[in-house]
């Protein structure tokens, strides 16, 4: 990525540009804020990393400057301690993170990575809705990963036709949406997309819904009822949660999936209807059948064209688009801030409840942001004793081996130092002379005390 670097500390300048050219960005290095302002008025840069106290134009300044020549640049601010409010602030107006001094030069290096790889991934999504933008239905769908492609690549391959779709996905991985936009992908969009949902219905009332009454069928059945698979004559009727329907249910859908057939409750009229049917499942329902819980004959009319839809924790690199797509939504046009550290642990998070408990997370995280606007791991990941990977270990702590070696090393080299030969130190660290010979070939530790 191209580089703007600044900051009018050389002993902070010279060595992380040569990092960073390292690294394979190209790097350009200004020591004054209004230098700096020339620098983006005349030529494109990826990445500004601009400390707050600057000569000429102030950090904070330069941000605003920066966004208004070169929007889409991200913006690193860089900061001592004492100014970390100011830091927050910035971030609030479009910085894409904060790095406080004193700092070691990976961690610029990997944060510039991680924007790299973010700023792919969105330019992958926006080619990807670049081509399916004339096919509504996709506007509000968010994923570049391989895995979501494929189901794009899939649905619009079926939606022209009439075949039976079977949407196969876990709680919370947008089958609804999806089956939105079979319909609306299809030569049956203008007609009605009519959804049942057989989880949230009570069975008793359910066959009633589907099939609807004729006046009289049954105590307060005072007028003539159309159920929801006639209404969706000449459109879309989409079966949600197809595993919670009844097996009684079951037998008398069979036949409106083969004969396109459907007779109210209380009537003696059969009545043709031309629908196109979508079904989801959050279960597997071939075990169903196996268990006896659904009929092997209605599955087979079902699973004519499966689409699986992949959890969010298989979908590669889509959750750093999703949380922004959500920020957007949940955000009422103010700014928000997800740090990186906290971007890589929600990146790793299992979300049991897959995209809705990604959604929800940001939701909750903003409303509890308060006036800094950060989102915080902390209102994002639940700890959650049903799922034990639901909150990550951290991948940045040491282990405890490392750590006693390292406080050993040290406390054998503190020792060497303030003492005049190798028995002192012996003696100062309660151990032999002969341990201490040991400790100092197992460390590498060079010494020429007698």
């Amino acid at each position: 990525m191209k580089v703007l670097l600044a900051d009018d500390e050389r002993t902070i300048t010279v060595p992380l540009r040569d990092d960073l050219i390292d690294a394979g960005h190209d790097v350009t290095v200004v020591d004054r804020g209004d230098t700096a302002v020339e620098k983006l008025a005349a030529d494109h840069y990826d990445v500004l990393i601009t400390d707050i106290n600057m000569p000429g134009v102030r950090g904070d300044e330069l941000l605003v400057k920066a966004t208004e020549l070169r929007p889409g640049i991200a913006v690193v601010i860089v900061t001592g301690f004492g100014t970390v409010q100011s830091a927050v602030q910035a971030m609030k107006n479009g910085a894409a993170d904060y790095v406080l001094k004193p700092f070691v030069n990976e961690q610029i290096v990997l944060l510039l990575g991680r924007i790299a790889h973010l700023n792919d991934l969105e330019a992958e999504n926006r080619n990807l809705r670049h081509q399916i933008t004339d096919l509504t239905g996709f506007e509000h769908v968010v994923g570049s990963s391989e895995q979501m492609q494929q189901v794009f690549r899939t649905i619009r391959t079926v939606a022209p036709s009439d075949s039976t779709v079977l949407i196969m996905g876990e709680t919370g991985t947008g089958k609804e949406i999806f089956a939105r936009a079979l319909h609306n992908l299809s030569g049956r969009s203008s007609g009605p997309l009519v959804a049942i949902s057989c989880a949230a219905i009570p069975s008793t009332l359910l066959e009633d819904e589907l099939f609807g009454h004729e006046k009289g069928a049954f105590t307060d059945a005072r007028e003539r009822k159309l159920g929801r698979i006639e209404r969706s004559n000449g459109g879309t009727f989409f079966l949600d949660d197809i595993d919670d329907m009844p097996l009684a249910t079951q037998v008398k859908l069979l036949r409106v999936l083969q004969e396109r057939e459907v007779e109210r409750l209380g009537g003696d009229r059969v009545l043709h209807v031309n629908i196109r049917v979508v079904a989801a499942t959050k279960v597997d329902l071939r075990s169903m059948v196996r268990d006896g819980r659904f009929r092997e004959d209605l599955f087979y009319r079902l699973n004519v064209v499966p689409i699986r839809l992949p959890p969010l924790r298989e979908r590669v690199g889509d959750v750093p688009l999703l949380v922004r797509h959500f920020m957007r939504k949940f955000s009422h046009g103010e700014s928000y801030v997800v740090k990186a550290d906290v971007m890589a642990m929600l990146e790793r998070h299992h979300w049991p409840g897959n995209v809705r408990e990604l959604e929800h997370s940001v939701e909750r995280a903003i409303a509890m942001s308060g006036p800094e606007h950060v989102l915080r791991r902390e209102h994002m990941l639940d700890k959650d004793p049903l799922h034990p990977h639901s909150t990550p270990a951290p991948t940045n702590i040491d282990s405890l081996k490392v750590v006693l070696e390292r406080a050993e090393r040290d406390a054998v080299v503190r020792a060497l130092n303030l003492c005049d030969s190798k028995s002192q130190a012996a003696d100062a660290l309660g151990i032999s002379r002969k341990s201490l010979w040991d400790k100092l070939r197992l460390h590498s530790i060079e010494d020429s005390k007698p």
